[in-house]
């Protein structure tokens, strides 16, 4: 099932085609109180559908903060040590990728998200920027993953490179971080064959495009929400992006006017413009 938010409110997919208006009533907390998920399932294929197509979605959170997980694909591992060494610096990121504990860091607050055809941005004082397509987690308070939404984590590779103890700049700042379409709401996990897929385009042309699976993922879901919870609590529920498999080459970064889609099998594209 999935669910999606509008400048007009939520709106679920009927099974039979278009979509459903959730009443205001009920959607006051949607992605924050359980029992709604069981009021959206009641409604799912019994409803008439709404009208047409809305296009004006928005990111799919409303008070929940957004946190991400590094290093938990090879691939990303390989990328992150590339960045150290370019500027000079020792790398830990190995140690990192085969350590019990994984890498967990705030990503943003909800006014720092954008949403499907919202732009992205990429610092000024950044030379090599680069998106990074995640398979987001929506939580609940209680830790328990109700479902999924396609992440963007942009990153400013050289200032992450530069110092470790720079993370935080080159990861979070306006229009750092993009999530939608929708949510898919599931209580089951998604299967390792779900293919995460990538498309950026320049002037009309695919200047990069690359895909990988879940599978390639070496940390498992809920176990990167288990170490989030720990010490910690989030009464609204959270947002986790689950790392990255997909990493452009070295010579790639990304300019003002790009446009990026990012699909996940059964979620949908989630496409931005690069401010």
């Amino acid at each position: 099932m999935l669910i999606y938010r509008t400048s007009s409110g939520w709106e679920l997919e009927a099974a039979h085609g278009g979509r459903i208006p959730v009443p205001p009533q009920a959607s006051g907390q949607l992605t924050t109180r359980e029992d709604l998920y069981e009021y959206l399932s009641g409604l799912n294929g019994e409803a008439n559908p709404a009208a047409g197509h809305h296009n004006n979605l928005i990111a799919p959170l409303e008070e929940q903060e957004v946190w991400a997980a590094g290093v938990t694909y090879f691939r990303s591992r390989t990328a992150r040590m590339a960045e150290s060494e370019a500027s000079g610096g020792m790398s830990f990121y190995d140690r990192v990728y085969t350590a019990e504990r994984p890498e967990l860091f705030f990503k943003s607050t909800p006014h720092r998200v954008v949403g499907p055809g919202q732009p992205v941005r990429i610092r000024h004082d950044s030379k090599w920027n680069v998106p990074e397509p995640e398979l987001t987690l929506l939580v609940s308070p209680g830790g328990r993953i109700l479902g999924y939404t396609v992440g963007n984590d942009m990153s400013s590779r050289d200032i992450e490179g530069e110092n470790p103890l720079y993370l935080p700049q080159a990861k979070v700042y306006d229009g750092s971080c993009a999530l939608g379409p929708g949510i898919l709401v599931s209580s089951e996990p998604l299967d390792a064959a779900t293919t995460i897929h990538i498309d950026i385009s320049r002037a009309g042309a695919s200047v990069f495009t690359d895909s990988t699976t879940l599978a390639a993922m070496k940390r498992r879901p809920a176990e990167l929400v288990e170490y989030l919870f720990r010490e910690n609590s989030f009464p609204n529920g959270c947002f986790l992006l689950t790392g990255t498999g997909i990493v452009p080459p070295n010579s790639f970064t990304l300019a003002s006017g790009d446009q990026i889609a990012i699909s996940i099998e059964g979620i949908g594209t989630l496409t931005n413009p690069v401010a």
